[in-house]
């Protein structure tokens, strides 16, 4: 055999995962006689040393599978619980790898997996990633494999809610995932012919969402359906978030801003529902909340999703091979370049305002808040 890699999940889980674990694999054994472990739920097992062999029977049949056969966690190298304290485990983490005898380390996972494969990078384990999440805000690549099959969820039950929302003349508010990039909210919106778009790029006034849907029923239309980014935030609530932040950074600790944004944070979970509570009262229509939640990172993973996540993965066995590392394996313009993880860590792909995608929404008379 020659070379020898490990492989673990890491953050949520997102359809696709399984795909590219076996494009990693099979591509790994097949054309670089590679060996080939897999940590267990990320990096909480390559600090315990839980891995198992992928082998070719380990590896077959899960292609169209969801979720994870490695199990994932959302654990952080440099700062891991170990019976109730807190410790930086990357020396112990690079010591095991070391006594696997390993080449390199794949991570399959967003924009924090990003992050702490460069704190690995920092202590000279070769480490590549592999971009996946639903949202679609990992930066430096053009789409992240998850992200298809997740639009294809929440267009679905958007369109699915158009019935009961024309039967009842309702507001029908949508929230999907995407706290900090409003691609998922934005491209379901559009394939499912949503009204109002909200995304946490564009703050938005609940008055005007009012006046849309007011307009709409001056116009004749019954029913507004509204998509709602689970980050999407208020003028008001996004104002309010940076005058925290602004105390964070200057260290004003009278009173405890820290606190002071995880109560925020708290208090958005259900700022979904006081959105429709207010439209409610603005408009004197009927709204109702449908929250898809995490029915949109379950199940089978699209063609699209397979086929990102297998050739993904297939780079990536590649680069090892090639001795490539401390790189994040992305999709440009349809192909697929290693983008240093200094590059990517720490920065967020958001949806660029003059986006092909709000320019049709916007002529579309679709409201987006503002």
């Amino acid at each position: 055999m020659g070379k020898s890699i490990g492989i673990l999940t890491a953050g949520g889980d997102s359809p696709g995962l399984n795909a590219a674990i076996r494009g990693i694999g099979k591509s790994a054994i097949r054309t670089h006689e590679m060996n080939v472990v897999g940590f267990k739920d990320g990096f909480r097992g390559l600090m315990q040393q839980r891995y198992i062999r992928l082998d070719g029977d380990a590896l077959s049949g899960i292609l169209t599978k969801g979720g994870t056969i490695l199990g994932t966690s959302r654990e952080k190298p440099h700062r891991m619980d170990v019976g109730g304290t807190v410790m930086d485990m990357r020396d112990s983490m690079v010591e095991n790898f070391k006594a696997l005898g390993l080449d390199a380390l794949v991570c399959l996972g967003g924009g924090g997996t990003a992050r702490n494969a460069l704190r690995l990078s920092q202590r000279d384990m070769p480490v590549l990633t592999v971009p996946k999440t639903i949202d679609n805000d990992v930066y430096g690549t053009d789409q992240s494999f998850g992200f298809d099959t997740a639009l294809n969820i929440a267009s679905e039950a958007i369109d699915r809610l158009h019935s009961t929302a024309h039967s009842h003349h309702r507001i029908m508010v949508v929230e999907v995932m995407g706290h900090n990039a409003g691609w998922l909210a934005l491209g379901s919106g559009l394939a499912g012919g949503g009204d109002v778009i909200l995304i946490p790029e564009i703050p938005y006034e609940v008055e005007s969402v009012a006046d849309s849907i007011m307009g709409r029923k001056s116009a004749g239309s019954t029913f507004s359906i509204v998509v709602v980014s689970e980050g999407a935030l208020s003028v008001p609530d996004t104002e309010r978030r940076r005058q925290i932040q602004r105390r964070i950074d200057d260290g004003d600790d009278d009173p405890d801003p820290a606190a002071e944004m995880e109560a925020f944070a708290d208090e958005q979970t259900t700022s979904t529902e006081r959105l429709a509570e207010q439209l409610e009262k603005l408009t004197n229509l009927e709204a109702r909340v449908t929250i898809l939640g995490h029915v949109q990172r379950g199940g089978t993973p699209s063609p699209a999703d397979r086929v990102l996540a297998t050739r993904l993965g297939t780079s990536a066995a590649q680069l090892v091979a090639d001795g490539v590392s401390g790189v994040m394996v992305a999709m440009r313009n349809d192909e697929v370049v290693p983008v240093p993880l200094e590059d990517v860590a720490g920065k967020r792909r958001a949806v660029p305002l003059d986006h092909p995608w709000i320019v049709s929404a916007r002529s579309l008379g679709v409201s987006m808040g503002d």
